[in-house]
């Protein structure tokens, strides 16, 4: 069964605790304290795995857990980390707070591995607490917790064109004669379940991927039927090909049946009128000789707007090679770069919620001083360095309210910004 939506719980793993111990040595009767720090907590990473192509593997198993870091031992010795657990999903996954339904992911393009959930830090052997009045100490840090998160898996074809149209207008017929793509093909309204993908092939290097987009009825964006499943895989298309039955044999009304779908679509996503669209008008076949008045009646409604008609049979294939070189020349003239959703939401700061943290004026050079355990976790999470890491820094500090507090206490533009071993210039957005 094609599965292209799935709901699984993913958990880091726990740091490791630091370890209390001493050294313990003949001739040495008072060693100072040796344990060893606790191991860092694996993480949850997402990978794309080319040969996936539905989220099959995510149906009968719901939790995905990485190790746990080793507690520190003595003599100095850190404990082991624990292993990340790399979860292997198909291109075009996006990953979903289940939650609030924000993405915090989208495995897509360029972006072919992220970690999701960072494991917790090891905790502190007690070998760093002892000081010159406590020279022993029998107490050792432990290791940060572990994040666990619901999330909601969505797999979204990544396809040039998508074909729509009503059941039985020959999408699945017009995919098999352009394209490598072998779907079955019945006269059944529904047959087609599962998003299709084939190519085009043009000749000379030229081509693109175009999917069958199943069967819509009326009321899909409302849900009914399978709507939301199906009109969620037309997002990322960039030209939408219309297939209508120019000859009638279903007893439809092609025009009626452009103006329902494209009603759907704005309903699901307004975005998605805004895409060029062309219609295929088939089963030119079975139309008798001189009797076209539905195509005539095609091109008067449509082409005025721009949205160029085709006469089209797929059994024969008479037009269709016309019908994809054009389509090929809309998407000549559009940005190639794929539709990438933006990360909205970002699992490491809910761990971070009600921890506490100070802004202090250093009287020394007027730095603005933020420290405490909120900011001292979040820069543990996250690697500042990184484009990623900077953005969701920045972000940190707006919707924790620490820039707000920082402009209350009178911060100006260029003003320096003291966070532990980080210092940067303060500018307002």
């Amino acid at each position: 069964m094609f599965a292209d939506s799935a709901k699984i719980i993913i958990k880091s793993g726990k740091g490791g605790n630091g370890h209390v111990s001493f050294r313990r040595e003949k001739y040495v009767p008072d060693g100072g304290p040796d344990g060893g720090d606790g191991g860092k907590g694996g993480d949850i990473i997402f990978e794309v795995d080319d040969s996936m192509n539905t989220l099959n593997d995510f149906r009968h198993k719901h939790k995905w857990t990485a190790e746990n870091g080793e507690e520190g031992k003595k003599r100095n010795c850190h404990g082991k980390k624990g292993e990340d657990l790399v979860i292997h999903v198909p291109a075009g996954t996006i990953i979903r707070d289940a939650a609030t339904d924000k993405v915090i992911a989208d495995m897509s393009g360029e972006n072919k591995r992220q970690i999701i959930l960072t494991g917790g830090k090891g905790g502190l052997g007690n070998q760093h607490f002892a000081t010159s009045s406590m020279q022993a100490p029998k107490y050792a840090q432990p290791g940060q917790e572990a994040l666990e998160l619901e999330v909601r898996l969505e797999l979204k074809v990544i396809a040039d064109v998508g074909l729509v149209g009503f059941p039985n207008v020959g999408k699945s017929t017009l995919l098999s004669c352009s394209t490598n793509a072998t779907p079955k093909i019945a006269n059944y309204h529904f047959t087609t379940l599962n998003p299709i993908l084939g190519v085009v092939d043009l000749g000379e290097g030229a081509g693109f991927v175009m999917a069958d987009i199943p069967g819509l009825i009326e009321g899909a964006s409302e849900g009914i039927g399978l709507g939301h499943e199906f009109l969620k895989h037309i997002e990322r298309t960039k030209v939408i090909i219309h297939v209508v039955d120019a000859a009638g044999t279903e007893g439809r009304d092609p025009i009626a049946d452009i103006h329902a779908i494209n009603q759907e679509l704005e309903s699901f996503n307004p975005e998605l009128l805004k895409k060029p669209q062309v219609i295929a008008a088939n089963k030119i076949d079975a139309i008798y000789e001189g009797n076209n008045e539905i195509i005539e009646k095609l091109k008067e409604t449509f082409e005025p707007s721009g949205i160029k008609v085709f006469p089209i049979s797929a059994v024969s294939r008479q037009g269709v090679r016309e019908l994809m070189f054009y389509v090929k020349s809309l998407l000549d003239e559009m940005d190639d770069t794929p539709v990438i959703y933006e990360q909205e939401f970002f699992p490491d700061s809910r761990a971070l919620e009600g921890e506490p943290y100070t802004i202090e004026i250093d009287p020394e050079d007027g730095a603005y001083v933020v420290e405490g355990p909120k900011i001292d976790k979040m820069l543990g999470y996250t690697n500042i360095d990184s484009e990623k890491g900077f953005l969701f820094f920045q972000k940190f500090l707006k919707e924790q309210g620490i820039l707000k507090e920082l402009e209350a206490k009178g911060i100006q533009e260029g003003d320096t910004v003291r966070m532990y071993g980080l210092e940067f210039d303060y500018y307002k957005e």
